[in-house]
């Protein structure tokens, strides 16, 4: 492998120069940050998206669009604070028709309601320019919808999940319901193929956590997409970073999934 070694932010930067589209991808969620997630339930290293600079060479500067993935509702795998986690019917339904089950280690996820507190806080530390919205299809059916809109902290209602590990296993949510939706919105590629309250729902989403939608995907399927923002049309640098609790990983995955 030797003959391809090469000086990375070298490569990179010619790259930009002659004007090539760069892609990098995160590998982990947000809020496995060392330094931002919710330690110790984090991994060894920083996540967010301004290490796509640190490791590459390429400067922060240079990235024009960063965009987070995080799904129409919140799951996490493994230990750690979950404070919008569904234990009843509704989290089981979530589990079974989003097929929450780990892909290399088939470990069952944690689901739970649209957390709103950790996307908006993963977005201004990763500065999301905007985000995909996935799975929404999985929502279908459920005739009432909930998004966490604040934690209750020993009587404190805090808009921001605190740093200290005791602080975040005692926050319980503050819930915001909406109306649900019947029709089915699997494999919609357009919004007049939406039913009204799935719009509501994104519109809602957008609002809470300060960053439009940049894409929603609606099934599994590449094509089954409604593409708002290409990233690449304007510009030549895409950093794609994923905000984790979520959001399944902790965004808890931002995908925050």
């Amino acid at each position: 492998m030797l003959p391809y070694a090469k000086p990375v932010w070298k490569v990179l930067n010619e790259a930009r120069r002659a004007g090539k589209r760069i892609l990098f991808e995160g590998a982990q969620g947000a809020l496995l940050d060392i330094d931002f997630g919710t330690y110790p339930f984090v991994t060894s290293s920083n996540v967010i998206a301004g290490q796509a600079a640190t490791g590459t060479g390429l400067g922060p500067t240079a990235i024009d669009f960063v965009l987070g993935i995080v799904k129409a509702y919140t799951t996490r795998v493994g230990e750690g604070p979950f404070p919008a986690e569904l234990f009843d019917d509704d989290g089981e339904r979530l589990g079974e028709r989003g097929h929450e089950f780990g892909t290399v280690t088939g470990r069952k996820r944690r689901c739970g309601w649209f957390d709103a507190v950790l996307v908006r806080q993963t977005c201004a530390t990763s500065g999301v320019s905007g985000i995909a919205l996935t799975k929404l299809d999985v929502l279908d059916g459920f005739k009432t919808l909930k998004i966490c809109v604040g934690y209750d902290l020993d009587g404190v209602r805090l808009d921001y999940l605190p740093t200290a590990a005791n602080h975040q296993a005692r926050c319980t949510p503050i819930y915001e319901e909406m109306e649900g939706w019947s029709d089915n919105t699997a494999g919609a590629r357009s919004w007049a193929e939406l039913p009204g309250a799935a719009i509501k729902y994104v519109r809602r989403i957008e609002e809470l956590i300060q960053c439009p939608v940049a894409l929603l995907s609606t099934s599994p399927e590449r094509d089954d997409t409604i593409l708002v923002t290409d990233p690449f049309a304007d510009s030549g640098v895409l950093s794609a970073g994923r905000l984790g609790f979520v959001c399944a990983r902790p965004v808890l995955s931002a995908g925050m999934g």
